[in-house]
């Protein structure tokens, strides 16, 4: 059943704020994914999609290109699951002439989708593509979840992501404004990883990342992934999140990562479960997130804080007076605060994230 909601926030009433008390006992599994241009003729395969998006009973989906791609992929999904479900889409939203939508696709033996899809209003023009916002019920316990879906612009640089990420303080306020009975979540994809400084805004309303190690961008090679840009954010003194962690999804299908990238998505997907709710990521090599507190790096990875002058030197782009400029700048937060050294640039310092050597 695809729903066709995809209103302006203006004009939308206010109401008194509430603060929770106790948290949101909801028994689902909530899922995040960029799929790389859904709705372009691609190639991308949909049954590919559907099997690992089964493992969840409700998506937020980022870099939707076309509407009617989810209205396929919501077929698909009831052809392989036997059961109802539902979805509906944001108009297109960004400057010039790219421009993309956000969906949302739920399980309808599990979420129902009570009220409130809106485009945000972006009263600042802050954001390249306005984040998608819609409440949802667990059908179970009647508790409620209310999503932000999110892209953030990736720009030439940190500097133009920074004011898009503070900018999420405020939605943080005023979802809790429109939505003051509901357990609050900003998920998607915001190309700045959790460990940035530009988060304190958010993490200053009582809002945290789900998922705190890992890696959510593949790489070109197989079992290698880089960058952790995919989160969720909430406030645990309003939901109980059980599990978080990111999957691993070439090894679920068993498809190398060059495969992978061109028929489903160079992003994995995320995802967190609520209550004694189960993912149903069958198969597949699920990194742990702040659930279980799992290690995403092997042994032996360097790690920036204290690995010595000899095994920095071992990193890409990182040569004796480098290695010896990142001792000297510790602590680091991320591998892309390196760029605080002269001559590595966000190109160099994805490469480095990119060799998965560094310690996550």
């Amino acid at each position: 059943m695809t729903h066709s909601l995809a209103r302006s926030a203006r004009g939308y009433l206010a109401v008194a704020a509430l603060v929770a008390t106790t948290p949101v006992s909801a028994a689902i599994a909530v899922g995040s994914w960029n799929l790389k241009h859904l709705g372009w003729n691609n190639g991308k395969r949909l049954d590919a999609v559907a099997e690992v998006a089964r493992g969840a009973d409700l998506w937020a989906l980022e870099e939707v290109m076309d509407e009617s791609a989810v209205t396929e992929l919501e077929h698909e999904l009831e052809r392989q699951t036997s059961e109802e479900w539902s979805s509906m889409a944001s108009h297109a939203v960004g400057r010039n002439s790219y421009r993309e939508s956000y969906a949302y696709l739920w399980r309808d033996s599990a979420v129902a989708y009570t009220q409130g899809a809106v485009v945000y209003l972006d009263p600042g023009d802050l954001f390249a593509r306005e984040p998608y916002l819609a409440e949802f019920r667990d059908k179970d316990t009647g508790d409620k979840i209310a999503m932000a879906a999110v892209h953030i612009v990736y720009g030439e640089g940190r500097a133009d992501r920074t004011p898009e990420i503070r900018e999420l303080a405020s939605i943080w306020e005023w979802m809790r404004e429109v939505y003051p009975d509901s357990a609050r979540v900003i998920a998607g994809d915001f190309n700045l990883p959790p460990s940035n400084t530009a988060w304190q805004s958010l993490r200053d309303t009582g809002a945290q990342p789900a998922i705190t190690r890992g890696a959510t961008t593949l790489s070109e090679t197989n079992g290698r992934y880089a960058s952790l840009y995919d989160n969720f954010w909430y406030d645990p003194a309003e939901l109980n999140v059980a599990v978080s962690g990111i999957v691993r999804f070439p090894e679920m299908l068993g498809i190398d990562h060059a495969t992978a990238r061109d028929i489903v998505s160079d992003h994995a997907p995320i995802y967190l479960t609520t209550g004694n709710a189960q993912a149903g990521f069958e198969g597949a090599d699920q990194i742990s997130g702040e659930g279980d507190h799992a290690s995403a790096a092997g042994a032996g990875c360097i790690d920036l804080d204290t690995a010595s002058a000899d095994d920095l030197d071992r990193l890409p782009n990182v040569g004796p007076a480098r290695a010896q400029n990142i001792i000297d700048g510790r602590p680091w937060g991320s591998v892309d605060d390196l760029t605080r050294i002269s001559g590595i640039g966000d190109a160099r310092a994805h490469e480095i994230a990119e060799s998965e050597l560094v310690c996550d």
